[in-house]
């Protein structure tokens, strides 16, 4: 296997502001545009059990009115000047993102700035949002993909901060108060947690200022709450949750390898084998074309900070649940007794390093792709040896991380729907 030459890496500078806040920044004037991805370190696992849901709601409030602007006024500053600036969470980061023209620079960065720095959290628009993730959390009781993955993580870490509600339940929501907003924020966004990119037609010059401007006036740090590592428990045992629906959804899973794991690089290669890939995919091969169980069947491998899974699922007519499952068990059970063949190994690096490049075709892209290797402490110099580890996987390195991940083990499942003989 070869890899391009071109260095991703040298096109990245990394910009220091006067007040010490750094940014990763890639130039491009080929467009007049500017995006910002920036994230914390802290996401909805820091929520409370009895509050859970809170992060989730403080992400959905940071642009419903900020400094003197209540959530109206706020959002007309942005459509009058095109601005798009929105926020959200995730187990364990808190993320941000700006868009904006050039010649609105000036102005998206004093609307980031109050959004960031001087949200307001009016009572009204709390309750709005409130109401809002009520409303989906209903929808999602009756919802068979979001009942199949609350059973699968309960099963998985129990009461563990991986094993709550992102969004919360119908019980925590309500007792959200805007003092739980006003703390979540003061622990969570802080110059110490915050990594920051930007991609386009901005100069190292005009962005170091900038950062101070936008970021300055957060707290310096703040104090996040411990979370416990962890390994997924449940395995081996099937969990039903009844709804009456003409399919089930299925969901299954088991402990995965972290990103400093030596034998990381190998686990993404077979994953992608087993059922990572679209068409090339064994389960996509055996489920779909070969016995036309389920339209889509996928896995994955899921690296939270204090937690790595393989894990995985499908949808399929309820009388042939249980054979999809069976198909499903038998494809990782040889995976691992006899491993890829040198074929996959070939299509799978090849898709692998050539789709790498799919991640970069935009600013937005650019820009989310370097805040994100930073949360996760990855150098600069990631962009360039990332290919490399892909290309490095051995055959003998397959077959030996196929048998760590899979051999002997069984599946933790969660279906929702009226499955037969499962």
């Amino acid at each position: 296997m070869t890899t391009t030459t071109t260095s991703r890496a040298d096109s990245v500078q990394k910009v220091t502001s006067p007040g010490g806040i750094e940014a990763w920044l890639v130039e491009d004037y080929a467009v007049p545009l500017v995006a910002f991805d920036f994230g914390f370190h802290g996401g909805t696992a820091q929520d409370s059990p009895a509050k859970a849901g809170a992060v989730s709601m403080l992400s959905a409030l940071l642009d419903e009115g900020a400094g003197p602007m209540d959530a109206d006024a706020f959002h007309r500053a942005m459509d009058e000047k095109a601005v798009e600036i929105s926020f959200s969470a995730d187990r364990d980061t808190f993320h941000g993102r700006m868009k904006t023209l050039t010649r609105h620079l000036d102005d998206a960065a004093k609307l980031l700035r109050l959004a960031v720095c001087e949200p307001r959290l009016d009572e009204d628009a709390i309750e709005r949002v409130r109401a809002q993730m009520i409303a989906g959390l209903k929808r999602e009781a009756k919802d068979p993909d979001a009942l199949a993955g609350k059973a699968w993580r309960e099963a998985a870490f129990g009461n563990h901060p991986y094993g709550m509600a992102s969004r919360g339940t119908l019980e925590s929501v309500p007792a959200i108060t805007r003092a739980d907003l006003v703390a979540y924020r003061t622990h969570i966004m802080t110059r110490d947690h915050l990594k920051i990119a930007v991609v386009g037609a901005i100069s190292a010059a005009t962005l170091s200022p900038l950062l101070d401007e936008i970021f300055g006036a957060l707290p310096k740090s703040g104090k996040l709450a411990a979370i416990a590592r962890i390994e997924m428990g449940g395995m081996g045992t099937r969990h039903i949750v009844d709804v009456d629906v003409p399919q089930s959804t299925i969901r299954f899973g088991l402990p995965g390898l972290t990103r400093d794991d030596p034998d990381f690089w190998p686990a993404v290669v077979v994953n992608h084998i087993l059922g990572g890939g679209v068409f090339s995919a064994r389960l996509f091969r055996e489920v779909r074309e070969k016995r036309g169980l389920a339209y889509s069947v996928h896995s994955q491998l899921v690296t939270f900070e204090n937690a790595a899974l393989f894990s995985g699922g499908t949808s399929t007519k309820n009388e042939r649940a249980a054979e999809s499952l069976s198909v499903i068990e038998e494809e990782i059970a040889k995976l691992a007794s006899e491993g890829p063949s040198a074929e996959e190994l070939d299509k799978a690096q090849k898709y692998l390093i050539g789709s790498y490049a799919l991640r970069f075709d935009t600013s937005t892209k650019i820009a989310g792709n370097l805040a994100h290797l930073q949360l996760e402490g990855y150098p600069v110099s990631f962009l360039d040896q990332r290919n490399g580890y892909i290309a490095a996987v051995t055959l003998e390195d397959t077959q030996r991380v196929a048998k760590r991940l899979f051999e002997g083990k069984k599946l933790l499942v969660a279906a929702a729907g009226r499955p037969t003989d499962m």
